[in-house]
């Protein structure tokens, strides 16, 4: 409830129309989020391609702005808990369409579940978003602590999500900081940056688009910018 699946598809909207070619993976799988969102019907899921069905070109979808969106499957908890080998299989279909673009995106899950941490650990980089509320902040931290511990991740970027101003994203940063420094030794947790609370967010939810693409000039869209 932070906010990751609009900030993950307006990033990459504003990516694509910067002329970059960016896949946006659905990596809470399970649970489609990102096609719902961006108003998109997809015919096939990442549980075909799981099953050998279709293979990752079959299934990804267009998106606003040109961007492709690779779907989850909708209510399919066998696909919550993957085993180790549909991992894999699933990362040498990812391996094999990745020369053809200048980012991939996963949208992971919430929590610290197998396959969030799975998914955040085969990343370049991790974004982390939060927002003011206490649960925020500490599920936040609880997954910093799981990534370090189990994968040996050092390295973080965070996002202060629905803020009122600047001033008050930096407190939120501060604080995470502040406990991460005095609990967790190595690791390093880089401010990103903020984003407004705005309305035109829950409108453009309900119209199933894009925010940067229905509001350009709000306040969400200037930050994402």
């Amino acid at each position: 409830g932070v906010g990751k699946t609009n900030i993950v598809a307006n990033l990459a909207y504003a990516l694509s129309k910067r002329g970059k070619k960016v896949l946006v993976i659905d990596a809470d799988l399970g649970l489609n989020n990102i096609d719902i969102l961006l108003g998109l019907t997809p015919k096939y899921h990442i549980g075909h391609v799981l099953s050998g069905e279709r293979n990752v070109e079959d299934i990804i979808v267009k998106g606003p702005g040109d961007l492709a969106v690779l779907p989850a499957g909708d209510g399919l908890q066998e696909l919550t808990q993957l085993e180790s080998e549909k991992k894999m299989l699933l990362m040498d279909e990812l391996d094999k369409v990745s020369l053809g673009y200048d980012f991939l995106i996963f949208d992971t899950g919430a929590g610290i579940s197998a396959n969030v941490t799975y998914f955040c650990s085969a990343a370049h980089e991790i974004i982390l978003v939060a927002t003011t509320e206490p649960t925020s902040l500490t599920d936040v931290y609880a997954l910093i602590k799981v990534l370090h511990q189990k994968y040996a991740q050092k390295h973080f970027r965070l996002i202060i999500n629905a803020v009122n101003s600047e001033r008050e994203a930096q407190s939120v940063f501060r604080n995470l900081s502040a406990v991460t420094d005095k609990f967790l030794r190595n690791v390093s947790v880089e401010y990103l940056g903020f984003i407004l609370s705005d309305p035109n967010v829950p409108k453009a939810v309900r119209q199933q688009k894009a925010v940067m693409d229905l509001y350009p000039y709000s306040k969400f869209s200037q930050c994402i910018q």
